[in-house]
């Protein structure tokens, strides 16, 4: 399975064309959507164009993402919310949570973060593709290059779960790949200069990602 991920398109027109271009060079068989689809406003708009992509939309809220984003979600028919979802597609399960609460230096998924995660735990298993907004701490997010500003609880989780993915984005300078164990964690954010990231994905393989350059600017 090939899967292009993106995450902060923050209802920008070019940023949705951009994924409309690479869709014909790259044929994705899957589109999944880390969060900040939109930027508070126009929501129905941009989720519309999201159903119109040719392949299955798998997407989570962001900060940028009011509550009836996930409502909208479900109604149309190409996309889904991955928010306490376990979907799976070419063998492959996709879950995740919903949402993003930033603070100075520090970001956390929802107020009861621990909570949450704990009721994620029962729905992954080592195959699975996990979708959050922010990132782990330490892993990809760095604001200003200096102050890490992801997830703790979220860094906790991945160490001991060991998912084979975790997307995200948020933190929009650091898009690229690393590991947390045997986890591949993609930050996806589309920037001006990252177009999001290909990752290659069979069920029974280890996961391979690239971050698209963007070459529009």
């Amino acid at each position: 399975m090939i899967i292009y991920a993106v995450a902060d398109i923050h209802g920008n027109p070019k940023r949705i064309s951009l994924i409309n271009d690479n869709f014909k060079k790259l044929n994705p068989d899957i589109l999944v959507v880390a969060g900040d689809i939109t930027n508070y406003t126009k929501a129905a708009s941009v989720i519309t164009q999201l159903s119109d992509m040719p392949v299955p939309v798998l997407a989570v809220r962001g900060n940028a993402d009011l509550p009836k984003v996930e409502n909208l979600l479900d109604k149309y028919p190409n996309t889904d919310s991955l928010h306490f979802k376990q979907i799976s597609l070419n063998g492959i399960c996709f879950t995740g949570i919903s949402g993003t609460i930033p603070v100075p230096f520090s970001s956390r998924i929802c107020l009861r973060e621990k909570r949450a995660l704990n009721k994620l735990e029962s729905l992954i298993k080592d195959s699975s593709v996990l979708v959050f907004h922010t990132p782990p701490r330490w892993t990809r997010d760095e604001v200003m290059g200096k102050f890490s500003a992801g997830s703790r609880n979220l860094y906790k989780f991945v160490r001991k779960n060991q998912p084979n993915v975790l997307i995200c984005g948020h933190i929009h300078e650091r898009a690229g790949f690393t590991s947390i164990g045997k986890t591949l964690v993609v930050n996806c954010s589309i920037s001006k200069t990252c177009a999001g990231a290909i990752i290659d994905y069979h069920k029974g393989g280890k996961p391979k990602a690239k971050i698209i350059k963007r070459t529009d600017m």
